[in-house]
């Protein structure tokens, strides 16, 4: 395989959605919650030119908002709680849901430009 060819996509995602190294796949790609390491402890990839930013955050805020609204519509149409009732367990349903996706896509949005070879990902200085 050349320098400038994408490396495989799919297996990379799917590392980074399990916060994995997306290179092999083995080690931790996060320190802590959401910090990504400089390096791969188990193969040494540079892991250091991630640019992830704000778009965990953004897909996160776009997943959630999906998925809740719906529900949202249906438990008042349904069921009609208390407002402070429905309002406790769509936020402490919101809470759980945005802790679990967002170090999730954050590991794949990296996996992603490591598999696509960008922001200096690919070897040749950027």
């Amino acid at each position: 395989m050349s320098e400038n060819e994408d490396r495989p996509l799919q297996p990379a995602l799917k590392r980074g959605w399990h916060r994995r190294c997306p290179n092999c796949g083995s080690g931790p790609m996060l320190r802590g919650y959401l910090k990504v390491r400089d390096h791969c402890p188990v193969c040494n990839e540079a892991l250091h030119h991630q640019r992830a930013d704000d778009g965990p955050a953004y897909l996160t805020i776009l997943i959630v908002g999906h998925v809740m609204a719906p529900i949202i519509l249906w438990l008042f149409t349904e069921y009609r709680p208390n407002p402070w009732v429905l309002a406790t367990g769509i936020s402490i349903g919101c809470i759980v849901l945005s802790l679990y996706l967002l170090p999730r896509l954050k590991g794949a949005l990296v996996a992603l430009q490591w598999a696509k070879r960008m922001h200096g990902f690919g070897g040749a200085s950027t």
